[in-house]
Protein backbone atom coordinates (compact mmCIF):
# COMPACT_ATOMS: atom_id res chain seq x y z
CA UNK A 1 0.00 0.00 0.00
CA UNK A 2 0.96 4.01 -0.76
CA UNK A 3 1.72 5.78 2.23
CA UNK A 4 2.31 8.86 0.21
CA UNK A 5 0.68 12.05 -0.69
CA UNK A 6 0.68 13.18 -4.32
CA UNK A 7 3.17 15.50 -3.17
CA UNK A 8 5.45 12.89 -1.98
CA UNK A 9 4.80 13.79 2.06
CA UNK A 10 3.88 10.70 3.73
CA UNK A 11 -0.12 10.15 4.02
CA UNK A 12 -0.88 8.57 8.17
CA UNK A 13 -4.36 8.42 6.80
CA UNK A 14 -3.29 5.82 3.90
CA UNK A 15 -2.02 3.42 6.77
CA UNK A 16 -3.03 0.32 8.47
CA UNK A 17 -5.99 0.96 11.04
CA UNK A 18 -6.40 -0.15 14.35
CA UNK A 19 -7.70 0.95 17.55
CA UNK A 20 -6.73 2.70 20.75
CA UNK A 21 -7.14 1.09 24.21
CA UNK A 22 -9.99 3.59 24.49
CA UNK A 23 -11.57 2.19 21.17
CA UNK A 24 -10.59 5.65 19.15
CA UNK A 25 -8.79 4.44 15.53
CA UNK A 26 -5.63 5.04 15.16
CA UNK A 27 -3.39 4.43 11.74
CA UNK A 28 -0.63 2.32 12.50
CA UNK A 29 2.57 4.27 10.36
CA UNK A 30 4.58 0.95 10.85
CA UNK A 31 8.34 1.47 11.80
CA UNK A 32 7.91 5.39 11.11
CA UNK A 33 9.19 7.90 13.80
CA UNK A 34 7.30 10.48 14.80
CA UNK A 35 9.44 14.22 15.02
CA UNK A 36 7.72 17.28 16.99
CA UNK A 37 8.72 20.37 15.95
CA UNK A 38 10.41 21.87 12.76
CA UNK A 39 13.11 23.77 14.44
CA UNK A 40 16.70 23.20 14.65
CA UNK A 41 16.69 20.21 16.54
CA UNK A 42 13.63 18.74 14.35
CA UNK A 43 15.04 19.40 11.49
CA UNK A 44 18.14 17.59 11.76
CA UNK A 45 16.17 14.88 13.65
CA UNK A 46 14.77 14.02 10.23
CA UNK A 47 17.75 14.63 8.56
CA UNK A 48 19.57 11.51 10.67
CA UNK A 49 16.72 9.29 11.09
CA UNK A 50 16.54 9.72 7.34
CA UNK A 51 19.50 8.90 6.71
CA UNK A 52 19.43 5.70 8.92
CA UNK A 53 16.86 4.47 6.57
CA UNK A 54 13.87 5.58 8.92
CA UNK A 55 10.59 7.18 7.40
CA UNK A 56 9.49 10.31 9.41
CA UNK A 57 6.57 12.45 10.07
CA UNK A 58 6.96 15.32 11.55
CA UNK A 59 4.62 17.81 13.13
CA UNK A 60 5.18 21.50 13.09
CA UNK A 61 2.80 24.04 14.66
CA UNK A 62 3.81 26.96 12.76
CA UNK A 63 3.48 27.74 9.27
CA UNK A 64 7.11 27.23 8.75
CA UNK A 65 10.30 25.79 9.56
CA UNK A 66 12.88 27.09 12.04
CA UNK A 67 11.68 27.08 15.28
CA UNK A 68 12.16 29.72 17.98
CA UNK A 69 14.52 31.43 15.09
CA UNK A 70 11.23 32.46 12.94
CA UNK A 71 10.58 35.51 14.13
CA UNK A 72 7.03 35.19 12.29
CA UNK A 73 5.95 32.12 14.92
CA UNK A 74 3.74 33.13 17.62
CA UNK A 75 6.06 31.59 20.42
CA UNK A 76 9.13 33.32 18.79
CA UNK A 77 11.15 35.06 21.60
CA UNK A 78 13.22 36.29 18.66
CA UNK A 79 13.56 40.24 18.51
CA UNK A 80 14.65 42.88 15.95
CA UNK A 81 18.71 42.92 17.00
CA UNK A 82 18.35 39.52 18.29
CA UNK A 83 22.17 37.83 16.96
CA UNK A 84 23.81 34.42 17.97
CA UNK A 85 25.61 35.00 21.42
CA UNK A 86 28.04 31.83 20.12
CA UNK A 87 30.48 32.31 17.36
CA UNK A 88 29.48 30.63 13.57
CA UNK A 89 31.79 28.13 13.51
CA UNK A 90 30.90 26.58 16.55
CA UNK A 91 26.79 26.94 15.84
CA UNK A 92 26.67 25.52 12.62
CA UNK A 93 25.74 21.74 11.27
CA UNK A 94 28.82 19.90 11.49
CA UNK A 95 27.63 18.18 8.01
CA UNK A 96 26.17 22.12 6.28
CA UNK A 97 28.41 24.99 6.96
CA UNK A 98 27.24 28.51 7.28
CA UNK A 99 28.47 30.79 4.58
CA UNK A 100 32.42 31.93 4.79
CA UNK A 101 31.23 35.25 3.89
CA UNK A 102 28.91 35.27 7.02
CA UNK A 103 29.94 37.47 10.23
CA UNK A 104 30.86 35.86 13.83
CA UNK A 105 27.63 36.22 15.27
CA UNK A 106 24.76 36.07 12.25
CA UNK A 107 21.55 38.03 12.46
CA UNK A 108 18.34 35.87 13.00
CA UNK A 109 16.79 36.80 9.95
CA UNK A 110 20.33 34.66 8.45
CA UNK A 111 19.68 32.03 11.26
CA UNK A 112 16.23 31.29 9.46
CA UNK A 113 17.53 31.56 5.85
CA UNK A 114 20.16 28.92 7.06
CA UNK A 115 17.60 26.56 8.48
CA UNK A 116 15.57 27.05 5.07
CA UNK A 117 18.51 26.05 3.04
CA UNK A 118 18.91 23.16 5.45
CA UNK A 119 15.74 21.91 5.06
CA UNK A 120 15.77 21.99 1.01
CA UNK A 121 19.30 20.82 0.77
CA UNK A 122 18.45 17.56 2.75
CA UNK A 123 14.61 17.62 1.13
CA UNK A 124 13.41 17.75 4.59
CA UNK A 125 9.71 19.64 3.83
CA UNK A 126 8.00 16.94 2.22
CA UNK A 127 8.11 15.01 5.78
CA UNK A 128 6.87 18.18 7.71
CA UNK A 129 2.98 18.88 8.34
CA UNK A 130 2.83 22.15 8.71
CA UNK A 131 0.27 24.00 11.10
CA UNK A 132 -0.46 20.85 12.94
CA UNK A 133 -0.06 20.78 16.45
CA UNK A 134 0.53 17.42 18.78
CA UNK A 135 -2.76 16.89 21.36
CA UNK A 136 -1.26 13.87 23.11
CA UNK A 137 2.29 11.25 22.43
CA UNK A 138 0.95 7.98 24.43
CA UNK A 139 3.05 4.97 25.27
CA UNK A 140 1.41 1.26 23.82
CA UNK A 141 2.44 -1.67 23.74
CA UNK A 142 5.85 -3.14 22.21
CA UNK A 143 7.51 0.25 22.91
CA UNK A 144 5.61 2.18 20.39
CA UNK A 145 3.74 5.34 20.74
CA UNK A 146 0.17 6.55 19.76
CA UNK A 147 0.51 10.17 18.70
CA UNK A 148 -2.83 12.58 18.35
CA UNK A 149 -2.81 15.34 16.44
CA UNK A 150 -5.30 18.20 14.96
CA UNK A 151 -4.60 21.60 13.05
CA UNK A 152 -3.17 24.48 14.94
CA UNK A 153 -5.44 26.42 16.96
CA UNK A 154 -7.40 23.08 17.25
CA UNK A 155 -9.53 23.34 14.44
CA UNK A 156 -10.70 20.25 12.65
CA UNK A 157 -11.09 16.75 13.95
CA UNK A 158 -8.55 14.83 15.87
CA UNK A 159 -6.03 12.15 14.30
CA UNK A 160 -4.41 10.01 16.41
CA UNK A 161 -1.15 7.66 13.96
CA UNK A 162 0.87 4.99 15.98
CA UNK A 163 4.91 5.54 15.54
CA UNK A 164 7.75 3.07 16.26
CA UNK A 165 9.38 6.02 18.00
CA UNK A 166 9.38 9.82 18.74
CA UNK A 167 11.85 12.31 18.77
CA UNK A 168 10.45 15.69 21.05
CA UNK A 169 11.84 18.62 19.67
CA UNK A 170 9.33 21.43 20.58
CA UNK A 171 11.97 23.60 21.93
CA UNK A 172 12.35 24.83 25.17
CA UNK A 173 12.56 29.03 25.37
CA UNK A 174 8.68 29.88 24.36
CA UNK A 175 6.71 29.26 27.84
CA UNK A 176 7.21 32.39 30.00
CA UNK A 177 8.76 32.05 33.52
CA UNK A 178 6.75 35.10 35.76
CA UNK A 179 7.22 36.10 38.59
CA UNK A 180 5.30 37.18 41.45
CA UNK A 181 5.26 39.91 43.09
CA UNK A 182 3.26 41.22 45.66
CA UNK A 183 0.90 44.02 44.15
CA UNK A 184 1.64 43.59 40.66
CA UNK A 185 -1.70 43.47 39.93
CA UNK A 186 -2.39 46.93 41.12
CA UNK A 187 0.62 48.46 39.48
CA UNK A 188 -0.88 51.34 36.62
CA UNK A 189 2.30 50.74 34.13
CA UNK A 190 2.73 48.74 31.51
CA UNK A 191 3.96 44.85 32.21
CA UNK A 192 5.38 42.41 29.62
CA UNK A 193 7.15 39.73 29.78
CA UNK A 194 10.61 39.27 27.26
CA UNK A 195 8.59 37.03 24.67
CA UNK A 196 6.58 40.20 23.45
CA UNK A 197 9.85 42.31 22.93
CA UNK A 198 10.19 42.40 19.58
CA UNK A 199 11.62 46.02 18.43
CA UNK A 200 13.36 49.02 19.79
CA UNK A 201 10.47 50.85 19.09
CA UNK A 202 8.28 49.42 21.93
CA UNK A 203 10.98 51.20 24.82
CA UNK A 204 11.20 54.71 23.19
CA UNK A 205 11.05 57.43 25.44
CA UNK A 206 9.45 55.57 28.45
CA UNK A 207 11.34 54.89 31.68
CA UNK A 208 11.65 51.74 31.74
CA UNK A 209 12.65 48.70 34.51
CA UNK A 210 14.36 45.40 33.03
CA UNK A 211 14.06 42.27 35.58
CA UNK A 212 16.44 39.90 34.78
CA UNK A 213 20.09 39.76 33.75
CA UNK A 214 20.30 36.95 31.19
CA UNK A 215 21.17 37.39 27.23
CA UNK A 216 17.79 38.70 26.42
CA UNK A 217 17.73 40.80 29.71
CA UNK A 218 20.77 42.71 28.82
CA UNK A 219 20.19 43.00 24.94
CA UNK A 220 16.67 44.47 26.06
CA UNK A 221 18.55 46.63 28.47
CA UNK A 222 21.15 48.09 26.27
CA UNK A 223 18.61 48.92 23.67
CA UNK A 224 16.69 50.98 26.62
CA UNK A 225 19.51 52.58 27.02
CA UNK A 226 19.59 53.82 23.75
CA UNK A 227 15.94 54.39 23.46
CA UNK A 228 14.14 55.14 26.59
CA UNK A 229 14.46 57.90 28.52
CA UNK A 230 15.11 56.51 31.98
CA UNK A 231 16.45 52.43 32.36
CA UNK A 232 16.85 50.43 35.57
CA UNK A 233 18.49 46.85 35.26
CA UNK A 234 17.39 44.43 38.18
CA UNK A 235 18.95 41.51 38.83
CA UNK A 236 18.65 39.50 42.42
CA UNK A 237 22.61 38.69 42.06
CA UNK A 238 25.88 39.36 40.61
CA UNK A 239 26.73 37.88 37.72
CA UNK A 240 30.14 37.43 34.95
CA UNK A 241 29.97 39.25 31.96
CA UNK A 242 32.00 38.13 29.06
CA UNK A 243 32.94 40.65 26.25
CA UNK A 244 31.97 38.72 22.80
CA UNK A 245 35.49 39.32 21.55
CA UNK A 246 39.02 38.17 23.94
CA UNK A 247 42.32 38.16 21.69
CA UNK A 248 40.90 39.59 18.76
CA UNK A 249 38.81 36.30 18.00
CA UNK A 250 35.23 35.46 19.45
CA UNK A 251 35.03 34.68 22.61
CA UNK A 252 34.23 31.10 22.89
CA UNK A 253 36.76 29.57 20.04
CA UNK A 254 39.18 31.15 22.23
CA UNK A 255 37.31 29.19 25.53
CA UNK A 256 37.16 25.98 23.11
CA UNK A 257 41.04 26.17 22.41
CA UNK A 258 41.38 26.11 26.00
CA UNK A 259 39.13 23.21 27.05
CA UNK A 260 40.90 21.39 23.69
CA UNK A 261 44.49 21.58 25.19
CA UNK A 262 42.77 20.50 28.98
CA UNK A 263 43.41 23.56 30.60
CA UNK A 264 41.87 22.87 34.64
CA UNK A 265 39.23 24.77 35.75
CA UNK A 266 40.78 26.90 38.06
CA UNK A 267 43.02 27.78 35.36
CA UNK A 268 40.63 28.88 33.30
CA UNK A 269 39.00 30.89 36.01
CA UNK A 270 42.11 32.85 36.86
CA UNK A 271 42.70 33.37 33.21
CA UNK A 272 38.49 35.29 33.11
CA UNK A 273 39.92 37.25 36.38
CA UNK A 274 42.97 38.61 34.65
CA UNK A 275 41.22 39.29 31.34
CA UNK A 276 38.54 41.45 32.95
CA UNK A 277 41.09 43.14 35.32
CA UNK A 278 42.82 44.25 32.26
CA UNK A 279 39.68 45.57 30.34
CA UNK A 280 37.27 46.95 32.85
CA UNK A 281 38.21 45.90 35.99
CA UNK A 282 36.12 45.10 39.37
CA UNK A 283 32.96 45.63 37.81
CA UNK A 284 31.63 46.43 41.60
CA UNK A 285 32.55 49.90 41.07
CA UNK A 286 29.87 50.65 38.53
CA UNK A 287 27.32 49.19 41.01
CA UNK A 288 27.00 45.90 39.75
CA UNK A 289 26.33 43.73 42.47
CA UNK A 290 29.45 40.92 43.26
CA UNK A 291 28.96 37.51 41.53
CA UNK A 292 27.90 34.92 44.64
CA UNK A 293 29.48 31.91 42.27
CA UNK A 294 32.96 31.45 40.76
CA UNK A 295 33.04 32.10 36.89
CA UNK A 296 31.98 29.18 34.99
CA UNK A 297 29.42 27.97 37.62
CA UNK A 298 27.01 29.42 35.37
CA UNK A 299 27.49 30.90 31.85
CA UNK A 300 28.78 33.97 32.03
CA UNK A 301 26.68 36.60 29.94
CA UNK A 302 27.27 37.28 26.35
CA UNK A 303 27.33 40.82 26.30
CA UNK A 304 30.01 43.68 25.24
CA UNK A 305 27.34 46.77 25.76
CA UNK A 306 26.15 46.13 29.10
CA UNK A 307 29.14 47.33 31.02
CA UNK A 308 29.88 50.18 28.74
CA UNK A 309 26.16 51.96 28.89
CA UNK A 310 26.32 51.09 32.34
CA UNK A 311 29.67 52.99 32.81
CA UNK A 312 28.35 55.65 30.85
CA UNK A 313 25.08 56.70 33.50
CA UNK A 314 22.46 55.22 30.68
CA UNK A 315 21.83 51.62 32.89
CA UNK A 316 21.15 52.45 36.57
CA UNK A 317 21.74 49.25 38.04
CA UNK A 318 19.27 48.04 40.88
CA UNK A 319 18.86 45.18 43.13
CA UNK A 320 15.87 43.05 43.32
CA UNK A 321 12.16 43.95 43.46
CA UNK A 322 10.30 43.86 46.37
CA UNK A 323 7.09 44.63 45.55
CA UNK A 324 4.70 47.18 43.41
CA UNK A 325 3.13 50.55 44.16
CA UNK A 326 -0.01 51.62 42.05
CA UNK A 327 3.04 54.39 40.34
CA UNK A 328 6.03 52.92 42.19
CA UNK A 329 8.62 50.22 42.52
CA UNK A 330 9.94 49.29 45.76
CA UNK A 331 13.62 47.24 45.71
CA UNK A 332 15.34 45.24 47.72
CA UNK A 333 17.22 47.70 49.22
CA UNK A 334 14.03 50.12 50.27
CA UNK A 335 14.51 52.68 47.29
CA UNK A 336 11.24 52.81 45.06
CA UNK A 337 11.95 54.00 41.30
CA UNK A 338 9.11 55.13 38.65
CA UNK A 339 8.99 53.13 35.64
CA UNK A 340 5.84 53.25 33.49
CA UNK A 341 6.97 49.69 31.75
CA UNK A 342 8.51 46.77 33.59
CA UNK A 343 9.86 44.23 31.05
CA UNK A 344 10.15 40.99 32.64
CA UNK A 345 13.20 38.62 31.21
CA UNK A 346 13.10 36.25 33.22
CA UNK A 347 13.23 33.24 31.24
CA UNK A 348 11.10 30.53 29.95
CA UNK A 349 10.49 26.84 31.25
CA UNK A 350 10.49 23.47 29.41
CA UNK A 351 6.92 22.61 28.64
CA UNK A 352 6.28 18.91 26.95
CA UNK A 353 2.40 19.57 27.25
CA UNK A 354 0.93 16.56 24.88
CA UNK A 355 3.18 14.34 27.54
CA UNK A 356 2.59 13.07 30.75
CA UNK A 357 5.20 14.11 32.54
CA UNK A 358 6.03 10.79 34.41
CA UNK A 359 6.82 9.43 31.23
CA UNK A 360 9.75 11.62 31.14
CA UNK A 361 10.61 11.19 34.69
CA UNK A 362 9.20 14.45 35.54
CA UNK A 363 8.00 13.60 38.90
CA UNK A 364 7.35 16.90 40.16
CA UNK A 365 5.82 17.80 36.95
CA UNK A 366 7.91 20.98 37.28
CA UNK A 367 9.00 20.84 33.59
CA UNK A 368 12.76 18.84 34.49
CA UNK A 369 12.91 15.69 33.00
CA UNK A 370 15.48 13.18 34.23
CA UNK A 371 16.89 12.12 31.41
CA UNK A 372 20.44 10.82 30.47
CA UNK A 373 22.87 12.85 28.38
CA UNK A 374 19.70 15.18 28.49
CA UNK A 375 18.01 13.19 25.90
CA UNK A 376 17.30 9.96 26.55
CA UNK A 377 14.52 8.30 28.67
CA UNK A 378 15.00 5.45 31.52
CA UNK A 379 12.47 2.81 29.98
CA UNK A 380 11.13 4.75 27.43
CA UNK A 381 14.44 3.37 24.45
CA UNK A 382 12.02 4.64 21.55
CA UNK A 383 11.27 8.04 22.78
CA UNK A 384 14.03 10.78 22.97
CA UNK A 385 14.38 14.64 23.90
CA UNK A 386 16.34 16.52 21.12
CA UNK A 387 17.99 20.09 22.03
CA UNK A 388 17.02 20.06 25.64
CA UNK A 389 20.49 21.62 26.75
CA UNK A 390 21.97 25.15 27.42
CA UNK A 391 25.80 24.60 26.12
CA UNK A 392 28.58 27.20 26.41
CA UNK A 393 28.89 27.09 22.65
CA UNK A 394 26.51 26.48 19.83
CA UNK A 395 23.41 24.10 20.56
CA UNK A 396 22.80 22.85 16.88
CA UNK A 397 25.75 20.03 16.65
CA UNK A 398 24.47 18.81 20.29
CA UNK A 399 21.45 18.47 18.75
CA UNK A 400 22.94 16.97 15.38
CA UNK A 401 25.10 14.52 17.19
CA UNK A 402 21.90 13.23 19.85
CA UNK A 403 19.61 12.42 16.92
CA UNK A 404 22.26 10.46 15.45
CA UNK A 405 23.30 8.61 18.38
CA UNK A 406 19.55 8.48 18.76
CA UNK A 407 18.83 7.25 14.80
CA UNK A 408 21.88 4.24 15.65
CA UNK A 409 20.15 3.22 18.42
CA UNK A 410 16.41 2.37 16.60
CA UNK A 411 18.55 1.00 13.96
CA UNK A 412 20.60 -1.62 16.66
CA UNK A 413 17.33 -2.49 18.12
CA UNK A 414 16.32 -4.26 14.93
CA UNK A 415 19.83 -5.47 13.76
CA UNK A 416 21.54 -6.23 17.77
CA UNK A 417 19.23 -5.68 19.78
CA UNK A 418 21.45 -7.46 22.64
CA UNK A 419 23.44 -3.68 21.93
CA UNK A 420 20.41 -1.32 22.25
CA UNK A 421 19.51 -3.41 25.68
CA UNK A 422 23.17 -2.46 27.11
CA UNK A 423 22.73 1.04 25.87
CA UNK A 424 19.06 0.99 28.07
CA UNK A 425 20.80 -0.03 30.73
CA UNK A 426 23.02 2.49 30.91
CA UNK A 427 20.11 4.78 30.09
CA UNK A 428 18.84 4.05 33.92
CA UNK A 429 22.24 4.21 35.56
CA UNK A 430 23.01 7.17 34.25
CA UNK A 431 19.65 9.31 34.23
CA UNK A 432 20.52 12.78 35.74
CA UNK A 433 24.15 12.95 35.14
CA UNK A 434 25.42 16.26 34.82
CA UNK A 435 28.10 17.27 31.99
CA UNK A 436 29.54 20.75 33.43
CA UNK A 437 31.09 21.90 36.29
CA UNK A 438 29.44 22.90 39.57
CA UNK A 439 26.43 24.73 38.75
CA UNK A 440 23.77 27.19 40.74
CA UNK A 441 20.73 25.13 41.12
CA UNK A 442 17.96 27.21 39.66
CA UNK A 443 15.52 27.04 36.74
CA UNK A 444 17.78 29.24 34.16
CA UNK A 445 20.56 26.36 34.68
CA UNK A 446 19.00 23.29 34.58
CA UNK A 447 19.97 22.25 31.45
CA UNK A 448 23.50 23.98 31.32
CA UNK A 449 26.12 21.96 29.67
CA UNK A 450 29.88 22.44 28.89
CA UNK A 451 29.81 21.19 24.96
CA UNK A 452 33.29 19.99 25.36
CA UNK A 453 32.22 17.56 27.93
CA UNK A 454 29.09 16.50 26.65
CA UNK A 455 30.14 15.58 23.14
CA UNK A 456 32.95 13.72 24.65
CA UNK A 457 29.90 12.13 26.29
CA UNK A 458 28.46 11.21 23.74
CA UNK A 459 31.14 10.29 21.48
CA UNK A 460 31.80 7.61 24.07
CA UNK A 461 28.04 6.60 23.97
CA UNK A 462 28.24 6.23 20.20
CA UNK A 463 31.40 4.11 20.16
CA UNK A 464 30.24 1.74 23.05
CA UNK A 465 26.94 1.12 21.47
CA UNK A 466 28.50 0.30 18.09
CA UNK A 467 30.81 -2.21 20.34
CA UNK A 468 34.14 -0.20 19.95
CA UNK A 469 35.26 -0.05 23.43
Amino acid sequence: MSTSTDHGRPDPEASTLALTRDGRPVSDRGDTVCVIGAGASGLTAIKNLKEYGFGVDCYERETGVGGAWNWRHDRSPVYASTHLISSRPFTQFPDFPMPDDWPDYPHHSQLLSYFERYADHFDLRGHIWFGTEVVRVEPVAGDRWDVTTRSTGGYGPERTSRYAAVVVANGHNWSPKLPRYEGLEEFRGEVMHASSYKDPAQLRGKRVLVVGAGNTGCDVAVEAAQQASRCWHSTRRGYWYAPKYVLGRPADQVNDALLALRVPLRVRQWLYHWTLRLTVGDLTRFGLPKPDHRVYETHPIANSQLVYYVGHGQIAPVPDVVRFHPYAVELSDGRQIDPDLVVFATGYLPRFEFLDPTVLGDEAGQGRPKLWLNAFVPGRPTLAVAGLVQPDSGIFPLSHWQTVLFARLLRLRVTRPDRADAFAARVTAKAGERYAGPVKDSSRHWFEVGHADYLRAVQRALHDLEGSR
